[in-house]
């Protein structure tokens, strides 16, 4: 599996998307490295990430009234959707189908980055949506 690893070519120049995205990259990198024995937890942990990142990058395409919420939507659906399909076999002790996921993320996520995620980062941009200072 070739190794995806973070780069300035990433960024989408939204602060909160960016810094997402880049421990997006990090916590698969980290998973792909695990033991079986510690697989599982950190899964759990990325798709309760996903999920908290997914629902905030909604609420601010309805917020903007982002005309391809709903494509947006159904990509992270379909995302969330596989890996949940894994979550029994890993449960069970196997971690094949899982492990394939994670490998097949990096690909999902480099094509959502350069499509749907920056269509939405020129949206905010044009909205003119200003970031809480952290």
């Amino acid at each position: 599996m070739e190794k995806l690893e973070w780069s300035p070519q990433m960024l989408l120049g939204i602060a909160s998307m960016d810094a997402e995205h880049h421990a997006f990259v990090d916590q698969i990198a980290q998973l792909a490295e695990l033991p079986d024995e510690a697989f599982g937890p950190a899964l759990y942990a990325l798709i309760k990430t996903m999920e908290r990142d997914f629902h905030g990058e909604e609420t601010v395409m309805e917020e903007i009234g982002f005309p391809a919420l709903l494509s947006h939507r159904e990509q992270h659906a379909r995302v969330l959707s596989a890996l949940h399909h894994v979550v029994p076999g890993v449960m069970r002790g196997d971690f094949a189908a899982a492990r394939k996921a994670i490998e097949l993320l990096p690909q999902w996520f480099l094509f959502h980055l350069s499509t749907m995620d920056t269509a939405l980062a020129a949206a905010i941009d044009i909205a003119g949506v200003v970031e809480p200072a952290e």
